[in-house]
């Protein structure tokens, strides 16, 4: 018999979660261009909402402030995951990327909180506005913002990497922040609506904490080695297609940043299999897995004789506490 007792994993796997060196110098400098003109611009809205005494300008550089953040550490966590794995890190440092999202979430709340507790007081005493100057400011902004949502839309990887996403919709909300700003100076001008100012910045916040939350719990979800979206039922079918496999158990699908998600399985298969016939299986598994998105695979094989549990989802062992060495 053939049948090999130990772990074989496919080397025939997909190698593209770690070649994304053009799109993630893509990424390094659409995020260094936008961080540049969003913290320029960051600086201009600050000292004109000072000026102005516009707490919507004020609101809207609080959020340009935490996106200006969300894009360097966004920039730093890019430019240092691409260090390739060491013996110590030997997954490298791509989970960079999610620790950066899931802090810069955090800080969107937190701004946001601060500028609804601000605009509160504002409804409850409004306070004269240069609307003028607000409205030229905020439209200011609103060019600088459209420019740079389009800039990131066309030069970085805003669709799949958590990161990217989180920088574009931040951007996007600037945008929308901007346009508020241009409404409430509108109001003030026409009408002398004072408590215009106030709403608009409460409508800032309420998209700082949609995207904030977004962000935090995206990046959570990855921390936490949740399944990303490929459908287990879906995998298991997938893994239970092959003549040769009698079983499947102990799976598990994890992301290691936004982009590169990986599994780990066991297969009993049939004890007839040649070693060369078993890594055709793998390979060929692996294959089809990419299709979910999965393209770090480790399947092993076992016979039926593998004196584990035989459940698809087995839990980690409980730990316990290493045996102790006593010496006389």
């Amino acid at each position: 018999m053939m049948f090999p007792e130990r772990m074989m994993s496919a080397h025939s796997h997909s190698h593209s979660g770690h070649a994304h060196g053009h799109p993630q110098q893509d990424n390094l400098r659409t995020l260094a261009v936008s961080f540049v003109l969003i913290a320029g611009f960051m600086l201009v809205e600050f000292i004109g909402g000072l000026w102005s005494n516009s707490l919507a300008l004020l609101s809207d550089a609080g959020h340009m402030l935490g996106d200006a953040a969300s894009l360097l550490l966004a920039l730093l966590a890019v430019a240092w995951g691409r260090k390739g794995s060491t013996p110590r890190h030997t997954f490298g440092f791509k989970r960079l990327e999610i620790l950066a999202a899931f802090f810069n979430g955090l800080t969107l709340l937190a701004i946001a909180a601060y500028i609804a507790y601000e605009a509160l007081w504002r409804l409850l005493s409004p306070q004269p506005v240069a609307s003028l100057e607000m409205l030229v400011i905020a439209a200011a902004g609103l060019v600088v913002n459209i420019f740079v949502a389009w800039y990131m839309h066309r030069g970085g990887d805003v669709g799949h990497n958590l990161n990217m996403k989180a920088a574009y919709l931040h951007v996007l909300g600037d945008l929308l922040g901007s346009l508020a700003a241009i409404a409430a100076a509108v109001l003030m001008m026409t009408w002398g609506w004072l408590w215009a100012d106030a709403l608009s910045s409460l409508l800032v916040a309420l998209l700082i904490v949609r995207g904030g939350w977004s962000t935090v719990r995206q990046a959570w979800l990855v921390l936490m080695e949740a399944s990303p979206e490929a459908d287990m039922a879906e995998v298991l079918s997938i893994l239970q297609a092959e003549a040769w496999v009698r079983s499947v158990h102990d799976v598990h699908i994890w992301s290691i940043d936004s982009t590169v998600h990986a599994l780990s399985c066991h297969l009993v298969v049939d004890e007839s299999l040649t070693v060369a016939q078993i890594t055709d299986l793998q390979g060929r598994l692996a294959e089809r897995l990419r299709s979910l998105n999965i393209t770090h695979t480790n399947i092993q094989v076992e016979s039926e004789a593998h004196g584990h549990e035989d459940g698809v989802l087995c839990g980690l062992p409980e730990s316990s506490t290493p045996p102790h060495h006593h010496h006389d």
